[in-house]
């Protein structure tokens, strides 16, 4: 439980819930030390994620100015790591297997770390973009493993340890997006961008220290289940791991637009980068708040009620956020409570319909390269759209017809038949 004490306060907040509800009486659920240290491991890890792609979007547009960008060309440095979480999740249960979870997931850390750093001081759009191609892929493989994790070493509370996995991703946002705005307002945007890299090293020794100390880890890593054939397939003939995909897709094809384009919006609408930053800061913090909430109470096996309040919640606040003028301390954060809650559902249900690592590996490569393949368009058409109508105004429209179609969705997920 020391390990517990390291935690940021907001993330240790969220943390109690979900320990409480498997204290409840008639719940005898616990975890060993070593499992509490590869479980702080697995935060630091998530907190690095984020920060690469969410530190864009307050700087973004001081990038378009240092590199006389479009608003097109500018979305790439979201869409290319989206890209890219989309076409690396196919091989990654393959790199898990022929090398191992430790090794994989510590080149991919470093990865992430060097090119984040590089790309905060290119000097030319063309270095600029082959760093972010570096942030992209360690994020996407690092990304793309921890469903295997969960279920291999903590195979009885796979769910819960996603629920932390899915909190964590969105601490790291939120404190990149509240901080880079004052950074890059004092600083510039290149240590603005540059300075989150600490947090990807942090993550490299914390895994390291796991890999020393816990057993778990170095079994996870050589585990027959996690290599052994038979494998699991694909699910390209299920037609439910389809509709799991389609609606991942819709909460990252809207997350991944308002992370890229509501601070600069509201700086076209007069705001300092700063106060742009905090608005995108309330964004993730209410993304965050979300997940331990909706994961705690959404503990039957149909989550489609769960599931279509979320995404009701979050068409609500993205109809404000369209609409000039109106308060973006009451959308922003709706929205995000709405996205946030379906984020943590999305990343559970292939859980819910698997039965081993592997199992719980192809499903999430699968939805993941669907799902992040098509959120890589919504940066894009955004961008494009702001350039030729001059305002985000039609842009924002069209993430409420997108929300609607995830309500849509949601009703239609039914859970496993076992």
């Amino acid at each position: 439980m020391a390990y517990f004490l390291i935690l940021p306060s907001p993330l240790q907040s969220c943390l109690t819930g979900f320990i409480e509800e498997y204290r409840m009486p008639g719940n005898t659920a616990s975890f060993s030390r070593a499992e509490w240290g590869l479980i702080v491991a697995i935060v630091l890890v998530a907190i690095s994620l984020r920060p690469g792609i969410v530190s864009m979007g307050p700087a973004l547009p001081a990038i378009i100015n240092t590199f006389q960008l479009s608003h097109a060309m500018a979305s790439m440095m979201t869409a290319i790591p989206d890209v890219l979480m989309g076409a690396l999740a196919l091989p990654t249960p393959w790199l898990v297997r022929r090398f191992g979870v430790n090794r994989v997931l510590m080149l991919a850390l470093s990865i992430l770390s060097v090119a984040m750093i590089v790309r905060a001081y290119a000097s030319n759009s063309t270095v600029l973009m082959t760093a972010t191609v570096g942030v992209g892929a360690g994020i996407a493989v690092a990304g793309a493993m921890f469903a295997g994790i969960a279920k291999a070493s903590f195979a009885n509370h796979a769910a819960f340890i996603m629920g932390v996995y899915a909190t964590a991703l969105s601490l790291g946002s939120t404190l990149s997006a509240g901080f880079t705005g004052w950074i890059l307002q004092s600083a510039g945007w290149r240590l603005a961008t540059g300075v989150w890299a600490i947090f990807g090293l942090i993550a490299i020794v914390a895994w390291w220290l796991v890999i020393r100390k816990s057993v778990t880890t170095r079994q996870l890593s050589a585990a027959p289940s996690m290599t052994a054939i038979p494998r699991s397939r694909l699910p390209l003939r299920t037609p439910v791991a389809w509709l799991i995909a389609l609606f991942f897709a819709c909460i990252n094809f809207l997350f991944y637009s308002i992370l890229t384009w509501t601070a600069s919006m509201y700086q076209e609408r007069g705001m300092s980068a700063a106060e742009a930053g905090a608005v995108l800061a309330s964004f993730t913090f209410c993304f965050m708040l979300a997940s331990p909430i909706v994961g705690m109470y959404s503990r039957h096996i149909d989550r489609r009620g769960w599931l279509a309040g979320c995404a009701l919640l979050s068409t609500i606040g993205l109809v404000g956020i369209a609409t000039p003028g109106e308060s973006p301390w009451l959308w922003v954060p709706l929205a995000a409570f709405g996205l946030g809650g379906a984020f943590t559902l999305a990343m559970t249900l292939p859980l819910d319909h698997t039965h081993s690592p592997d199992g719980a590996n192809r499903w999430n490569a699968f939805v993941l390269t669907v799902g992040y393949l098509i959120a890589a368009t919504g940066p894009f058409i955004m961008g494009w759209m702001r350039d030729i109508s001059g305002h985000f105004t039609g842009a924002y429209q069209l993430l409420v017809v997108v929300s609607l179609l995830m309500l849509v969705l949601a009703t239609k997920l039914k859970p496993p038949v076992h």
